[in-house]
């Protein structure tokens, strides 16, 4: 049998009770990115700990319910806050990769749907609802989706 392969941990010296005093101990490197670490982590546990908990907490309303309630809103704040794609889809077209290349301006693209016919409203890729296109009233020159039925999930 082949002997096993040694430990990189092998090559480093071994401390003795006599090596074991503060004085003794050389500092490894720079302890600025570990201490900036732990900075970091301890700030993203402080504001953890003041969001509260994820999920509710078995157990009735308490003294902590008030604390809990604020921790929700917060977090509740923070993922309303979170920015999605709202795309409305008028419609689609398949073509082969020559009629793509031969593209120009002032070229027309045939889509799958009819002037007036509903639009699909889509959030980061899924479909949510359909709707229908309108001018704004308040800037005709603008384009705007009015909901016509919400996709059932």
């Amino acid at each position: 049998m082949s002997e096993p392969d040694p430990s990189p941990l092998d090559d480093l010296p071994s401390l003795t009770d006599d090596d074991t005093d503060a004085g003794s101990l050389e500092p490894l490197g720079d302890h600025d990115a570990l201490d900036e670490a732990i900075a970091e982590l301890q700030g993203v546990i402080d504001k953890d700990s003041e969001m509260g908990p994820l999920g509710d907490e078995p157990g009735g309303e308490g003294a902590g319910a008030t604390a809990d309630h604020a921790g929700d809103a917060g977090l509740q704040g923070l993922v309303m806050s979170i920015p999605v794609q709202l795309d409305v889809i008028i419609g689609s077209a398949e073509m082969p990769v020559a009629e793509l290349m031969g593209m120009e301006a002032g070229s027309v693209v045939s889509l799958n749907r009819k002037i007036g016919e509903a639009v699909d409203i889509c959030v980061n890729g899924t479909k949510i609802a359909t709707g229908e296109i309108q001018s704004l009233e308040d800037d005709p020159s603008r384009l705007g989706v009015k909901i016509l039925s919400l996709e059932k999930s």
